[in-house]
């Protein structure tokens, strides 16, 4: 009989993460794989889709649980996890990132005694105030397996006492996924060319007025040099409507949120990056892409190191526009931080490994 796992997967960045290493158990005689889509992200592009075009097995269940407070859908969810585990019965849940559908997983699968794989550990922004770091230091806490993308990631769990039998350094799957998606993204070209790819969702940048509002500005300023297309976010839909300037910004193009291979050909496409998404810093990185992240700290500082990643903020909206003309003709270092774009199949032995 198979090795039952349930892997719990709810945004974007985490189908994306899970699809490389779902394939990778899929290969095996010894695993078998069913996945729980909590529903944190529910727009159409932001999630059905990311299932069909990453050939990801539907999920078995999908628990609709959106738009709410972290705490209430945190709660919602640990109550509708735990169902389903205690039904289903697996060996081990496989949690990817930080967001609350791997916080939720945790809880419920520690609760349970269920062991618990982390793939991403080991990552800090040192800034509690973020839900996500939050999320991320009490999942590993509680995991069984801990998969780290960087030596860095696992000298921050070695610090903070983590048991090193329990730390694997496999790499970062996201890589894995960029490999295979750059060979998928020539049929999602955006016609414009020469153009900076912009993306912004997070609350710390969005939920203040005054600073979503320097955000619009530096942008709309910054389109008096370059073009820029942004991705909108289902969420900030609605608060741009307040900011009718950014109609008239002829060089900024306002798009539908895109699948995860149309972005993938909108990064390599563009001339560089700006964004608060800790995914997309990586994903710039892999292109060969500048990128300047809108938050103060970042928890892939190996970017920073290497000089492709660049800390930003819209508080000037002129010296950030200086700030772009500087960045978008330079070049980082060379370096590979994140592994060789073989995390998943590392992650699969290890797992293999730990049950036999």
């Amino acid at each position: 009989m198979k090795i039952k796992i349930c892997t719990i997967v709810g945004a974007r960045p985490q189908f994306i993460k899970a699809a490389v290493v779902s394939h990778a158990i899929d290969q095996t005689k010894e695993l078998s794989e069913f996945i729980i889509h909590t529903g944190q992200h529910f727009d159409k592009n932001m999630s059905d889709s990311f299932f069909e075009e990453l050939n990801i097995k539907r999920p078995k269940y999908n628990l609709n649980i959106h738009s709410k407070s972290h705490g209430e859908m945190t709660g919602s969810m640990i109550i509708e996890i735990e169902k389903i585990l205690m039904n289903e019965k697996p060996r081990m849940v496989i949690l990817y990132g930080d967001t609350d559908s791997t916080l939720a997983g945790a809880i419920a699968a520690s609760k349970l005694g269920i062991e618990i794989a982390h793939v991403e550990a080991g990552l800090r922004s040192y800034n509690n105030a973020m839900p996500e770091e939050i999320n991320r230091i009490l999942t590993d806490k509680v995991s069984t397996l801990l998969f780290t993308p960087t030596e860095n990631a696992t000298n921050i769990l070695l610090s903070e006492g983590t048991k090193k039998n329990k730390i694997f350094q496999v790499g970062d799957v996201m890589y894995d996924s960029c490999i295979k998606a750059i060979k998928r993204s020539n049929n999602h070209r955006f016609s414009e060319k020469e153009f900076i790819l912009f993306t912004m969702h997070r609350k710390e940048n969005t939920d203040n007025v005054a600073k979503f509002k320097k955000a619009v500005d530096s942008i709309i300023l910054l389109s008096n040099h370059y073009k820029i297309v942004w991705p909108v976010h289902p969420r900030i839909k609605i608060k741009l409507k307040k900011h009718k300037n950014i109609n008239k910004a002829k060089n900024i193009f306002l798009i539908e949120p895109v699948s995860y291979n149309e972005m993938i050909g909108l990064t390599n496409d563009s001339r560089m990056v700006i964004t608060d998404s800790g995914g997309l810093q990586k994903e710039a990185f892999f292109l060969k892409k500048q990128c300047a992240t809108i938050r103060e700290e970042t928890e892939w500082v190996e970017l920073l190191n290497l000089k492709w990643n660049h800390l930003v903020s819209f508080n000037d909206p002129d010296a950030f526009v200086k700030t772009m003309k500087k960045l978008i003709n330079k070049k980082g270092l060379t370096g590979s931080p994140y592994g060789t774009g073989n995390s998943s199949s590392k992650i699969v032995k290890v797992l293999l490994k730990h049950f036999s």
